[in-house]
């Protein structure tokens, strides 16, 4: 078993590896092109460190391992919510901006439920249910470019010096990059699937436990990192705004793409872990109304961090 751990570990390695690669490169393509750096982060950025995720469950879906597939966005987004976010926020607590409390928050809630309901209608996520998740996704990304180009309005000195920089970038280097980032994420994909089967079989385990464990844990590092330095650095809006950001794209561009690819079947099991997912969701809704408010506390976060042990307690006892 010493092989398919060690194994698993690479394929995590060329995930975080590959998604860096990704984003460096299309982000370096898109300043040469004077794409403006907030909408490069609000888009290429965020759906970058979903990258893992992606390569993990379209994998997945492709050898018709649908609990993989569906375990791996479920428990990622369970351990984004709760893990990462209670993790960043006990290290410095967290505010709320305005747009983040009126419109992120209940947005991400609503896509959550409208995603458990086709779940759980039919027999899955059908190729026509995966083009309206694709829908959904492309009216995310068109807010973000929205409210990204608002937010640039304020800053036409940086827009400026922005411009100037981009005569310094290699366009074959940032191709050869985004190449790299691509091949390191398929094999990485293909490492993490295949050796968490062989453990999981190994020691009777199901795939659900798994994906939602090793899998779901493994493929969440570049949010983990993303958001634990943005709290250090007392940047709560990209520690919050990632996470946020992360559990749309899973949902709806993942999950999207890996059922055009191959229909997933969904697991009435998963229903626990999306009740839990929707009730962390509903709770980061009432944290900016509950005292202090318009700030989740190193208070909130814990209680996150003992939802997310309660819930590991729930999975390997079930």
């Amino acid at each position: 078993m010493v092989l398919p751990v060690i194994l698993i570990i690479v394929g995590f390695v060329l995930l975080i590896k590959g998604a860096d690669l990704l984003v460096d490169g299309a982000s370096d393509i898109a300043k040469k092109f004077h794409i403006p750096e907030i909408i490069i982060g609000l888009t290429i950025v965020s759906i970058g460190t979903s990258m893992p995720e992606l390569f993990v469950s379209t994998t997945s879906a492709i050898q018709g391992r649908s609990d993989m597939a569906m375990g791996n966005v479920i428990g990622s987004n369970v351990c984004n919510l709760l893990l990462i976010l209670g993790l960043s926020t006990v290290i410095k607590p967290v505010k709320f901006q305005k747009e983040t409390r009126l419109i992120e928050i209940p947005l991400c809630l609503t896509l959550t439920v409208i995603f458990m309901t086709l779940c759980n209608t039919g027999n899955g996520i059908t190729r026509a249910k995966a083009i309206t998740l694709l829908v959904l996704f492309s009216l995310f990304i068109i807010y973000t470019i929205i409210m990204g180009k608002n937010a640039n309005k304020f800053d036409k000195e940086a827009q400026n010096t922005r411009g100037e920089d981009t005569t310094n970038i290699s366009m074959l280097k940032s191709i050869i990059y985004v190449i790299l980032g691509v091949i390191a994420l398929k094999f990485g994909g293909d490492f993490t699937v295949d050796n968490a089967v062989i453990i999981a079989n190994h020691f009777n385990i199901s795939e659900q436990v798994i994906s939602l464990t090793i899998l779901a844990i493994g493929t969440s590092l570049p949010e983990l990192v993303t958001s634990v330095t943005a709290a250090f650095k007392g940047n709560s809006d990209i520690a919050i705004g990632n996470i946020i950001g992360s559990n749309i794209f899973n949902m709806l561009l993942i999950i999207g793409v890996a059922s055009i690819i191959n229909p997933i079947t969904y697991n009435i099991k998963y229903n626990i872990d999306m009740a839990i997912l929707i009730s962390g969701t509903i709770l980061l809704a009432l944290f900016p109304v509950i005292p202090p408010k318009n700030e989740m506390n190193r208070g909130n976060g814990l209680v996150y961090l003992a939802f997310y042990a309660m819930y590991m307690v729930i999975l390997f006892n079930t």
